[in-house]
């Protein structure tokens, strides 16, 4: 065991470890990356976390490097929760669901908490928090609010930003603090403290108004934004909320203990009326028809993830553990006979309704197909919950398929999830797809067509040096083109060590260098998840260090 960890053994009470295969696992998320950290400690309370700040923030003058990780589930796909220093692992002692308040629909969670758990608990009572991702039983929530996360139904409630009531956060001082929007009074109180929380507010305050007409221009325009600090959303003028800058932050602000979410009640049932484009001409005018209707989604996937979809059918029939197995397998027919009449679609466009009232559902849905009509598309209105699964399941789990079958290449996450605003798709796609061809990339899209968001998976052999070079090539190109059409370069997945050496090339000097005084108003020392959002000279965060740290094993 190494120095560190036999230190760090006498400051907390949960476990400490350093052995070679624990830091192997941990060197390693759903991300390119391979970083190795030096010790993982499972904190048993908030008071491990508080002391593991302390102990640090008095160390770090002798060990500048020391810093701290928090980690669940490691489903993070930019790299987001790795390091070379001390990484939390929140699963074993910060998981469970402390409450499910019907009457205020609300419910307490713990940060290490797989999704899918909670979801259980809120379903009990009729409840969900809607902003779940595709990885919605892979991932847990403390990861989704550090990531800001979205997914299927944004479109319709919105992402996690906007189901946070409050939040329990260890900061730099080593306290813990609830954090909840502030009325215009309680923020003046919060200002005249000389405290480290008083401080802190108002600091940040000052750098909110003093910089107010920045910020503003600096917003995106898209529907969706995880790149940068979201420092526009705090103070409108009348409630100051640090919740909405820690979601997203990817615990380079303070640690997160406890999550209150808001919670809606469940629709009782749900059907689509999918769409199959054979080419890209229609996708905007139907995209707008489709949008004046009350959509809970609109999804789309391409070709190749069908593709894939058909050749690992058996994966798909196991997921979706059909009751009746011959009536689920009938339900692919209509796919199948269209695709030997007319070919493979290109896209398929998933247009969700959901309701109490099947009549109403289906009343609306029929409005829908008579509203785009006029383009000639193949369309089916699934008949049942089953059918309609069928079709999520095929665009949640073609990343997870793909990782999974691919033998030789492995899935590239690095231009994962741009968006732009869906109306100016049909001329995007065809520009991203030719850079993409230009490299001679196999890939999937998939996405939320309703907010112009795209998540672009690559396959690529990562033993090949050169693809180091094609990485970054790529990178460079599609975000190029995706400024040029005022998107976000991650609307969902964050920017971790992936996009953080490009958030200067979207947002310019000016706002890196406001990101970079926030860090340094909550986290002087630099103590939570350095190289993540602001960069580290020469180290973390820029574009050498992604370069040298991309796995090519």
């Amino acid at each position: 065991m190494s120095s560190l960890a036999e230190g760090l053994k006498n400051v907390v009470k949960g476990e400490v470890r350093s052995d070679d295969e624990t830091l192997k696992k941990f060197s390693h998320d759903a991300s390119l990356f391979e970083v190795r950290p030096q010790v993982i400690v499972s904190p048993k309370n908030v008071e491990d976390i508080k002391k593991l700040v302390t102990f640090i923030s008095e160390h770090k003058k002798e060990n500048p490097e020391l810093s701290l990780t928090a980690r669940s589930a490691g489903t993070d796909m930019s790299g987001g929760a790795l390091s070379e220093s001390i990484v939390l692992d929140m699963l074993p002692h910060f998981a469970g669901t402390i409450d499910v308040n019907k009457e205020l629909l609300e419910a307490q969670v713990l940060p290490g908490t797989y999704y899918r758990d909670f979801e259980t608990m809120t379903l009990i009572k009729g409840l969900l928090m809607p902003a779940y991702t595709a990885s919605r039983e892979l991932c847990t929530v403390g990861g989704m609010v550090a990531n800001n996360a979205g997914g299927e139904k944004t479109l319709r409630y919105g992402k996690v930003e906007d189901f946070i009531k409050k939040l329990k956060v260890v900061l730099a001082d080593g306290n813990e603090y609830e954090v909840r929007a502030l009325t215009k009074f309680e923020l003046e109180q919060k200002i005249f403290e000389n405290t480290f929380e008083g401080n802190l507010y108002r600091a940040l305050y000052s750098l909110l108004t003093t910089n107010d007409l920045l910020l503003k221009s600096a917003k995106p325009n898209v529907s969706k934004n995880s790149a940068g600090y979201y420092l526009w959303n705090v103070w409108n003028g009348q409630t100051f909320d640090l919740t909405k800058l820690i979601v997203g932050s990817q615990g380079t602000l303070g640690i997160i203990t406890e999550i209150t979410f808001r919670l809606v009640p469940v629709k009782k049932m749900s059907r689509l009326l999918a769409i199959f484009l054979r080419d890209l001409t229609p996708l905007a005018d139907i995209t707008n028809i489709l949008l004046k209707f009350k959509l809970e989604s609109l999804e789309v996937y391409d070709d190749n993830t069908l593709k894939l979809a058909m050749k690992f059918f058996p994966d798909l029939l196991r997921i979706l553990k059909p009751k009746n197995l011959l009536k689920l397998m009938w339900n692919f027919w209509p796919e199948a006979l269209m695709m030997l009449r007319g070919g493979m679609p290109k896209l398929v466009l998933l247009a969700e309704i959901a309701g109490d009232d099947e009549a109403e559902i289906k009343h609306t849905l029929l409005a829908m197909r008579k509203a785009v009509e006029e383009f000639h598309r193949p369309m089916r209105i699934t008949a049942s919950t089953e059918e309609t699964n069928k079709y999520f399941t095929i665009r949640r789990e073609s990343f997870n398929l793909l990782r999974k079958h691919i033998h030789g290449k492995r899935t590239a996450p690095f231009i994962d999830d741009l968006i732009v605003r869906p109306e100016v798709l049909p001329e995007f796609l065809p520009k991203l797809e030719k850079i993409l061809n230009d490299y001679k990339l196999m890939y999937t899209i998939a996405g939320h067509d309703g907010n112009g968001n795209l998540h672009i998976i690559p396959l690529m052999d990562m033993r090949d040096t050169k693809n180091i070079d094609v990485i970054v090539a790529v990178g460079e190109k599609v975000y190029d083109l995706v400024i040029e059409y005022h998107g976000s370069i991650t609307a969902e997945h964050n920017d971790g060590l992936i996009r953080t050496p490009y958030l200067e090339k979207m947002y310019g000097k000016e706002v890196t260098a406001l990101f970079a005084e926030t860090k340094k108003i909550f986290d002087p020392q630099n103590i939570f998840n350095p190289g993540k959002k602001v960069p580290i000279a020469d180290g973390a965060g820029t574009l050498e260090y992604m370069q040298k740290h991309l796995a090519t094993k």
